[in-house]
Formats: structure tokens, sequence, C-alpha cells
């Protein structure tokens, strides 16, 4: 059954909306000093928003756009970190010059009309597969 044009209206800014958000977290990371490695790395079933190093720091990034700062932090579930932390451990398995750095997982929550908030070491990354 093919999508109705209302969904697909939806689907395409909800997208728009998600691209934004990762937009506004690259800047707002950018300007606190890290640098940019992968945008929308997809590997082993898991997508990372955003990867970036500052220092002997390798921040896995998942970006959350929502209408508040509420629903933002309780959209990052127990299934979106298993999948984020099976892309994390697949991009790791390819660069293996990151092997003595940090690693961790940050989170980045987008509001309308607020800066993005940056949370360090929002959850751990499940290194054991």
């Amino acid at each position: 059954m093919p999508a109705t044009p209302d969904a697909a209206r939806r689907r395409r800014l909800t997208f728009a909306r998600g691209r934004r958000a990762e937009l506004l977290a690259a800047v707002a990371l950018l300007l606190k000093g890290y640098r940019p490695l992968a945008w929308r790395f997809s590997a082993a079933g898991g997508e990372i928003d955003l990867i970036l190093r500052r220092g002997r720091v390798v921040a896995f990034v998942e970006v959350k756009a929502r209408p508040t700062l509420d629903e933002a932090l309780v959209a990052i579930d127990a299934r979106k970190r298993r999948l984020f932390s099976r892309a994390a451990r697949a991009w790791i398995a390819r660069a293996p010059w990151s092997a003595g750095l940090t690693l961790r997982a940050d989170a980045v929550f987008v509001t309308p009309g607020r800066w993005p908030r940056h949370v360090v070491s929002a959850f751990e990354l499940e290194m054991d597969g």
C-alpha cells in the first residue's frame, strides 16, 4: 500500500529537521574545537550522526531534535544505544589509529529557539558485541 501524500510530506519534513539539527550540532561542536571525522556513519545496522575529534578524544555523537529538551533526553532508548554502539565498534575497527584515544558517546539536543545542548558522555558505549 503506497504512503499517503501527508505521510510522505511528514517524512520529508522530519528528515529535513534532522539534517538541520545535525548541521547546528556540528557548528556548535566546531566552535568548541572539535574536528569532524565522519558525518552520518552507518554500519552494522546502526548510525552515528557525527564523529568528531578534539585532542585525544573521539566523540561519537547522537543528535536529537525534539520540541522540548525532556523529549530529546528520552529519545535515546536502549535499542538506539545498542545500534549506535555497534556502529561505533565498526568505525573503531576501520580506524585502528584511534585505539589509544578516549572514545565516548556524546549527545547534542536541539530544541527550537535554543542553542544546541552538548552532553559529554551522555551514555556508555557498549564495547562488547
